[in-house]
């Protein structure tokens, strides 16, 4: 993607349903849980890289015994980082205390991180916090084996002042605002009293305290305790928490919002935001890897037990679909079958751009996630070129020669590696002009390849900001001199802005809003900006069901084709000579692609929790009050 657009986090989860020995003996060693979560993370390492975070906690230990590991990194190569501190206590470990060597027993007592129960996160810093107290997982702790709470997340709450407000009312002090806090004191509160009731029954049972402790972790209630935690969460989220005795969970978000894939057999239980990572990791098949259904949780019992159980009740289904476009990894089965479909369904409105003339166009695209989406735009340029091909063989059928025929046959599809993106130049230089002389220079283009009476058609995943378009893609291409470049965005218009967990926050920038702002000015009807802000002030202070979404009104004077044409004036300048034009997918084309991620929100506005009408009103409030902060 041509924007820089960060995605909050991705989660990795396992549960060994053996004892160590057994790991050691079948896989060669103690270490088959750290060295998995290893290989987890990394493979997930596209869902973030400004932070990660690793936790475990190991069954049936002894007291005074320490029995919660945790390490987390916001240096420049987290994973590594997290996992060489691992490798060098492991080692020291083994060096100092040479009996260790072959004693899995001794191993799990005195080596930290080994364990049975393993989290491992991984992140972008947003809104500027990369700080490592803002890594997860985050840990409650207390000297109540049960109590200890460990919790890491996929997600984004969108009424987390509420959420803030509703544990000052059960009388907490929360140490901070941000909504992993809040989640997981909520979680907390009800762990604490899950286990205070429990505490109570067993001492009338005639349990004393010390015989109630493994009766504790036997009954407790861990759905119920989600259940009455997450009442009030309105967001999208992959929540993974993990209870000090050894009872573990994941729970997905009512619409699906957030990935969640888990596979289990008699060895493990495991949790992704992405299948292939466990399919991979794993070596397990696409059909062994299941989807958690929006609204359950999957639960591992301390006794390794593991069942899913329905948490929340279901919404209207609204898995992301930048998902598909642009985050999860394309070696997905579905994915990489949905990205090709992108390319073929919007190429009918490329060839009417160009007129039909694939003979004298060059395809490429945007390093290097759209490379998917380029290879089914050419799948359909090639089946264009067939057709041609045939029409022309049948229309001189009375006049063909042998040596007509071969140059008929020889036309081929011209696709070139056009945009090659460097490394990243450090913009050290303040000054403006200076900054975007640096900035023009992120991608470097192939010379030689393009004619002067040539269409240069591009492919990007999706158009958000236009910032690296207008100072760097497009001025590249135009020293091609082709006649026309055609930008082919796989994704539609970006209206609005994301609150689940994408970094989009401000609609002042997103071009399709600067476009459709221009095209009311042009207009005359600049006026509506005002109406629609004084109907967004109107709602502040209703209830979140109550809100409407009035940011579509500044859309609806005008058709995908004008604002789309207005994007491609704003991404050209004068010193571009070639033709430039934005082709955008239309939103039915993207669902007939990706059938079963139907969450739309950023292109149409239509919301699928209640909370989101409130931010989007409340980011349209920030811009025209020229707030430079976030909505939620």
């Amino acid at each position: 993607m041509s924007d820089a657009l960060k995605h909050e986090c991705g989660i990795a989860f396992i549960r060994l349903l053996k004892p160590l020995e057994y790991y050691k003996e079948k896989y060669g060693s103690a270490f088959y849980g750290v060295n998995k979560m290893y290989l987890m993370m990394e493979k997930q390492h596209n869902r973030g890289q400004d932070g990660a975070g690793f936790a475990s906690i190991k069954l049936d230990t002894a007291p005074g015994e320490r029995y919660i590991s945790r390490v987390r990194s916001s240096e420049s190569q987290p994973i590594q980082d997290i996992f060489s501190q691992i490798n060098d206590r492991i080692n020291k470990e083994l060096v100092d205390h040479p009996e260790y060597a072959d004693d899995v027993e001794l191993q799990k007592k005195n080596i930290p991180y080994i364990g049975e129960v393993l989290l491992g996160h991984v992140r972008y810093g947003t809104f500027g916090k990369n700080s490592v107290e803002s890594v997860h997982p985050f840990l409650r702790q207390n000297n109540w084996m049960h109590r200890n709470l460990i919790v890491a997340g996929n997600f984004n709450m969108t009424n987390n002042d509420v959420l803030f407000n509703n544990l000052v009312r059960l009388g907490q002090h929360p140490k901070d605002k941000v909504d992993t806090v809040t989640v997981m004191e909520k979680i907390g509160h009800f762990l604490d009293s899950e286990v205070a009731k429990l505490y109570k029954k067993l001492k009338k049972e005639g349990f004393n305290k010390n015989e109630a402790s493994p009766q504790i972790a036997e009954r407790l209630n861990v759905a119920k305790i989600l259940k009455k935690s997450s009442r009030d969460w309105d967001g999208g989220y992959a929540m993974a928490g993990m209870l000090g005795h050894g009872d573990a969970f994941v729970l997905r978000d009512p619409a699906g919002i957030r990935p969640t894939y888990y596979y289990k057999d008699d060895e493990v239980v495991v949790v992704a935001s992405e299948r292939p990572v466990i399919q991979t990791v794993f070596n397990v098949a696409f059909d062994d890897v299941l989807e958690l259904d929006p609204g359950k949780a999957i639960i591992v019992k301390k006794n390794g037990d593991t069942s899913v159980d329905r948490i929340i009740d279901p919404l209207e289904r609204k898995a992301c679909s930048f998902e598909r476009i642009y985050f999860s990894r394309g070696s997905d089965a579905e994915i990489y079958e949905e990205r090709k479909s992108l390319g073929r369904l919007i190429m009918p409105q490329v060839l009417k751009e160009i007129n039909h003339d694939t003979v004298n166009t060059v395809f490429s695209f945007i390093p290097n996630t759209a490379e998917t989406s380029f290879y089914g735009m050419v799948e359909a340029a090639q089946d264009e070129l067939n057709k041609q091909k045939n029409e022309t063989i049948l229309s001189e059928k009375e006049t063909l020669t042998d040596e007509r025929l071969s140059e008929i046959l020889s036309y081929r599809l011209r696709t070139e590696k056009i945009a090659i993106k460097d490394a990243k130049l450090r913009t050290f230089i303040t000054e403006d002009s200076s900054r975007d002389d640096l900035v023009a220079h992120v991608y470097d283009v192939t010379y030689g390849v393009v004619k002067q009476e040539d269409n240069l058609v591009i492919i990007d995943d999706s158009i958000v900001r236009g910032t690296t378009l207008k100072k760097s893609i497009i001025k590249m291409m135009d020293r091609l001199k082709p006649k026309k470049i055609v930008i082919v965005s796989s994704a539609p218009q970006i209206r609005y802005p994301d609150c689940y967990g994408i970094d989009m926050a401000r609609l002042e920038g997103l071009i399709a809003f600067k476009a459709t702002l221009e095209l009311l000015k042009e207009n005359g009807n600049y006026d509506l900006v005002e109406q629609v802000y004084e109907k967004c002030k109107a709602q502040e202070n209703l209830v979140d069901s109550e809100v409407q979404n009035f940011v579509k009104e500044i859309y609806s004077g005008f058709s995908d084709q004008e604002i789309s044409d207005k994007i491609s004036e704003l991404l050209s300048d004068t010193s571009v000579k070639a033709k430039v034009k934005i082709i955008y997918q239309t939103v039915d084309n993207l669902h007939q692609a990706c059938p079963k991620n139907l969450g739309d929100w950023y292109f149409t506005g239509d919301y699928p929790t209640i909370g989101g009408n409130r931010v989007v009103n409340k980011a349209f409030i920030n811009f025209f009050e020229g707030k430079n902060e976030r909505a939620y």
